[in-house]
């Protein structure tokens, strides 16, 4: 990818967009009517979602990416969703309607449409433009559980949350690093409070806690530059509190009483 793609994330989300058209042109083709659940899915809507992927609604479209998996045939159902894909990504991405997207993009995990199974060139075009929409949400300056929601998302879409996170950990830049430190220190709270949770990725937080530790350098560099950023100087302070296993400096905002820590395990030698 040329180096100005890597450095603006819009660019890399037309890029990744332009292939995605490219890679599922034509759509793959259905070998029969559209079947599902027709109390809620109407007749002419199947045909509608088996017909010019183009054509299909929004509003139909939405219906389509987060009804139940159960309620569509099983072969079927990848298939919907390899032909409605690039519709898709345009639903998530910027000046799309969509808001919280893990939901919706847990339909393509292991359970749903299968995406790990789908052919490589259309897997690794689907991920990039995945890589594409994180960096955006990392360095636009949106909040913390909106960029919780994409990630959780992306993890049950590709049955896996470490390669995101070491993706966000290298993404460049000063919009990067304000955005990196807005989310370490929001989920190194929840995780000192034991608040921290997926909701649709069954992963393990403690991953998230080592991956926090990494980032501590890039913090603390931050800091250096920020000396008023209370968001780096608490993001220092909670991974300070994970490393060691101490409570949370903080009262949980819910009763008024500090919660149990989250042992993380032997601190790391960070930094030396």
């Amino acid at each position: 990818m040329p180096d100005q793609l890597a450095l603006d994330p819009y660019a890399m989300w037309e890029h990744a967009l332009a292939e995605v058209d490219r890679i599922f042109a034509p759509p793959p083709a259905l070998d029969r009517p559209v079947e599902g659940c027709t109390f809620c899915t109407p007749e002419p809507e199947l045909r509608i979602l088996g017909g010019d992927p183009s054509a299909v609604p929004e509003d139909l479209l939405g219906h389509f990416l987060r009804e139940v998996v159960d309620h569509w045939s099983t072969d079927q159902y990848p298939v919907l969703w390899r032909r409605l894909l690039p519709r898709a990504l345009r639903h998530w991405g910027p000046g799309g309607p969509g808001t919280d997207p893990s939901g919706e993009l847990d339909r393509l995990g292991p359970h749903g449409a299968r995406l790990i199974d789908w052919p490589v060139c259309e897997r690794t075009a689907v991920e990039r433009a995945f890589r594409a929409l994180l960096a955006i949400a990392v360095t636009d300056g949106r909040s913390p559980g909106e960029i919780t929601d994409l990630v959780e998302g992306i993890a049950g879409a590709t049955d896996g949350l470490g390669p995101w996170l070491e993706y966000m950990a290298g993404l460049p830049g000063p919009e990067a690093d304000a955005g990196l430190v807005r989310l370490a220190a929001h989920w190194a709270t929840e995780l000192l409070w034991e608040d921290f949770r997926f909701w649709w990725y069954e992963g393990d937080p403690q991953a998230v806690a080592d991956w926090l530790v990494t980032q501590r350098d890039r913090i603390a560099a931050f800091a250096a530059r920020h000396p008023r950023c209370k968001n780096a100087a608490d993001a220092l302070t909670a991974i300070g509190h994970l490393r060691t296993g101490a409570e949370s400096p903080w009262l949980y905002p819910h009763n008024g009483a500090s919660r149990p820590p989250l042992q993380v395990g032997a601190p790391p030698q960070v930094g030396a």
